[in-house]
């Protein structure tokens, strides 16, 4: 018989990242991670699956190691601070970053050398240059060339300004960052051992894109320049490194840059958006750019999405998304309601590599080798090798973990609402029985430009082990079906609202052995605001869970981190436009209609969807006597769900099925009963 999955099992899941093939396709090393064994963090491991031996070898076994780079076929660098010289140097007040080299043949880890930066990313130049991304804080008192009492005075001055933060920027903070006021990312040119570099990037440039050309001659940078309020379009500039001239190819104002890199020695390949059309959710298209004239020439035109938007909580970190190789360019898209590796030829043709449900979250490609990461039948991530179409299972490092355990398996219901067809799944509970009577979980996704799809998700999977229907699908507003279907600009809670109420009704009806008076809804962000808005106009739901959520426009569009252009553009109105459109569009406005039981999860941290949103709605059902209870995570941001303190994690879905239970005349197992810090209840 089958075990039921329990609250903590994602404990051990292993997470894996960062993929990525040596020059020669014999080797490819990968990132490990899982949660330590206090479940107040996570381990990360490096890892090499040896083509030539067919196995996996540990490389480094200090729980801190990701972020590396290939130096050559054979070795290896990653940022360590192994001897405490960072952490030395950081309470000097000066900033560095400690690399490692590491022989895959075998031996130790050797410090290799010192960057007087915080590095975020580096990539191999030349033999001896490197090109670092490093983060810089404009508005930091400098200390650099200062010695004696005037570097104690310096310092001293900083710590009294730890005490305050002055914003003259927008955005002022972002999630999973903190204050980013006058905070850039620099491009910077480096030859380690001596005191060479070269800044790229002007003083005000975010880099987002830094490419080398093939003949190692030019860079290209790309990302945001402003010294006000971030317009979120990009500058592409172009650095001859002989000369070290800097020219503009693409002047900002205008486009966003979501991929880049060199097609040949003379072209680029970009996926770019004037946001003109669809609004900020627009879907970029394929163009070429030519070095010389700075000209735009659209390469693929379809309607696509890019990237891997199928969502799941048992992902960690990701890794390569976009690659060209021999002048092809190989991405991933969101397709309906999987992922799919693409190749897209010289000519801009597009031709699938995978079409399997499911998802491939990142892969690389070398020497005719590739290599991705994949989640196939409800399965946890493992690394694969595509080879003549088939996908061939390399690591085995979750197949252990559910065994033994129940996996429901999604039963796929697609219908047709106002003429669109609508795509949705069933779970169904252990042990499942026709003749009994269950309660269910309407779990809704974020985004709303996300989706879900038939891959495992760890919440879904255990409220299914405790003896609940789960039902999810995708509304009008997610991924994967073009900007008509995602477009929800000045519609937020109508056709959306609609699909998921006519799902639902669709589901009830299909699976009678529900009880339709024990239906609980929940979701996150976008999520959270269908929640809200849900709970303002039916009450059909014995309870709701809110999670990271949005109630009120005008405070969302004024206070978060993507508030003052994503959400006003997609209100299609500002508060001073149209004020009666955002507050129509607010579950605030509708929080006096509200009788359902509702539990609000929000962190203190989270800049996306800020405490404010889910306090208000809180505050706003407990003025209209309705029951209500609010779980504030310190510490944490808008990824809680996805990758806060496993203890944090357990703690939020002990909250939220408890809750479920108390409102569904139904009773979990919520072990583990664990002691968990630095939460407020209210």
């Amino acid at each position: 018989m089958a075990k039921p999955i329990q609250i903590d099992t994602f404990k051990e899941y292993q997470y894996l990242s960062e993929a990525t093939l040596s020059a020669d396709g014999r080797r490819c090393v990968y990132v490990q991670s899982q949660s330590n064994a206090e479940g107040t963090g996570y381990e990360h491991d490096l890892k090499c699956w040896d083509f030539d031996q067919k196995r996996s070898i540990p490389l480094t076994s200090g729980h801190k190691e990701r972020n590396f780079l290939f130096e050559d076929a054979e070795h290896i660098l990653f940022p360590a601070d192994r001897t405490g010289e960072d952490e030395k140097a950081a309470k000097q007040g000066k900033t560095q970053t400690t690399y490692y080299r590491l022989n895959l043949n075998g031996g130790e880890a050797r410090k290799a050398f010192t960057l007087p930066w915080k590095v975020t990313a580096l990539k191999p130049v030349d033999g001896e240059t490197l090109a670092a991304l490093v983060l810089k804080d404009l508005d930091e008192l400098p200390i650099e060339g200062l010695e004696g009492k005037a570097l104690d005075k310096a310092l001293a001055q900083r710590e009294e300004e730890k005490d305050y933060e002055v914003l003259d920027e927008l955005p002022y903070w972002f999630n999973g960052r903190g204050f980013i006021n006058k905070k850039r990312t620099w491009a910077v040119l480096v030859k380690p051992g001596t005191d060479e570099a070269q800044i790229l990037s002007p003083k005000y440039m975010d880099v987002r894109h830094l490419e080398i050309s093939p003949d190692h001659t030019k860079i290209a940078i790309a990302g945001p320049e402003f010294d006000s309020v971030n317009s979120q379009t990009s500058v592409l500039y172009l650095i001859d490194r002989a000369s070290g001239e800097r020219t503009t190819l693409v002047p900002s104002g205008k486009w966003s840059f979501g991929h880049l890199g060199w097609l040949n020695d003379n072209q680029l390949a970009v996926t770019a958006t004037d946001y003109q059309t669809w609004g900020s959710s627009e879907n970029a298209k394929l163009y070429t750019i030519d070095i010389a004239s700075g000209a735009m020439t659209l390469l693929n035109g379809e309607d696509l999405s890019w990237g891997s938007s199928v969502g799941s909580d048992a992902k960690l970190y990701g890794g390569r998304g976009w690659k060209i190789v021999n002048g092809e360019i190989w991405t991933l898209l969101t397709w309906d309601n999987h992922s799919e590796l693409t190749v897209f030829d010289r000519q801009g043709q597009r031709r699938a590599l995978t079409t399997a449900e499911g998802s491939v979250d990142f892969f690389d490609v070398q020497n005719g080798r590739i290599v991705m990461s994949a989640m196939r039948k409800m399965r946890l991530q493992e690394l694969y090798e595509l080879k003549d179409g088939v996908e061939i299972q390399l690591t085995h490092v979750n197949d252990a973990v559910l065994a033994e355990s129940y996996v429901a398996q999604p039963e796929k219901i697609s219908f047709t609402n106002d003429g669109v067809r609508i795509d949705g799944w069933v779970l169904k509970p252990i042990d499942f029985d026709p003749v009994k009577t269950y309660p269910a979980v309407l779990d809704i996704h974020g985004g709303p430009k996300a989706a879900y799809g038939e891959v495992f998700m760890h919440e879904m999977q255990y409220w299914a082990s405790q003896g609940y229907f789960v039902f999810f699908c995708n509304p009008r507003g997610s991924d994967g079906r073009g900007n008509a279907f995602m477009d929800l600009r000045g519609k937020y809670g109508t056709v959306d609202y609609s699909d998921i109420m006519t799902f639902t009704d669709l589901v009830l009806k299909t699976y009678p052995m529900i009880d339709e008076h024990r239906v609980a809804v929940t979701g996150g962000s976008y999520g959270g605001f269908m929640t809200n808005w849900i709970i303002g106009h039916t009450n059909r739901f014995a309870c709701a869970a809110s999670q990271r959520s949005i109630s009120n426009w005008f405070s969302k569009s004024l206070t978060t981190d993507i508030g003052y252009y994503h959400n006003m553009s997609q209100m299609d109105s500002t508060p001073w436009e149209n004020p009666e459109k955002m507050w129509g569009f607010s579950p605030l406005k509708y929080a006096d209609k509200a009788v359902t039981p509702t539990l609000f999860i929000h962190s203190d941290q989270d800049y996306r969807c800020w405490m404010a949103e889910g306090l208000q709605m809180f505050q706003a059902l407990k003025l209209h006597n309705v029951d209500a209870r609010i779980c504030l995570f310190h510490g944490e941001n808008h990824e809680l769900s996805r990758s806060g303190k496993p203890i944090h994690r357990i703690r939020r879905l002990k909250e939220i099925t408890q809750w479920f239970d108390q409102y569904t005349d139904h009773l979990s197992v919520l072990e583990p009963e664990e002691e968990t810090e630095n939460e407020t209840e209210a």
